[in-house]
């Protein structure tokens, strides 16, 4: 059986379908084909909001700025560890995420049902944010190399 968990469930989806291509037109026929392959209907939903978040937030304009400090709220400290900050932080000062995404990146995390992210987490939302916003290609092929390839984070 396989797991359940949101992040397993949107791993799947991400691994099979452009998340910038899913309208909501298509969420009946996901959920269905979700569970067809054996993920719970709870989690499935979840899933599925999670995405439509990430839609709804990469959908508004964000301004520009490259001049930003993070001061991290004690839910997001507990939460993410230093070394999923440390990532965070490091992938923003090489421009592979703006401060905006950044934003968005957290609030993500957060939005996953689990209390025990890691880096793998982290490396994987931020791919699934640069992916469901346009103009982001270079920025997706630098961090899909440091998902695939092991690689560490930029310096």
């Amino acid at each position: 059986m396989l797991n359940n968990s949101v992040f397993d469930i949107l791993i799947y989806v991400f691994d099979r379908y452009a998340l910038e291509e899913l309208p909501d037109a298509q969420r009946e026929e996901l959920a269905r084909d979700l569970e067809s392959v054996g993920f719970g209907e709870a989690s499935v939903a979840r899933a599925l909001d999670w995405l439509a978040n990430l839609a709804d937030e990469s959908e508004r304009p964000t301004p520009r700025s490259y001049e930003s400090f993070r001061i991290y709220a004690a839910e997001e400290l507990q939460r993410l560890d230093v070394r999923c900050r440390g990532l965070i932080a490091s992938l923003e000062a090489s421009g592979i995420i703006s401060p905006s995404q950044r934003e968005l990146v957290i609030d993500r995390l957060l939005a996953l049902d689990c209390d025990d992210l890691d880096l793998d987490h982290v490396k994987w939302v931020v791919l699934m944010v640069l992916s469901s916003q346009p103009g982001q290609e270079v920025a997706y092929a630098r961090m899909e190399d440091l998902v695939f390839d092991g690689a560490q984070a930029p310096h």
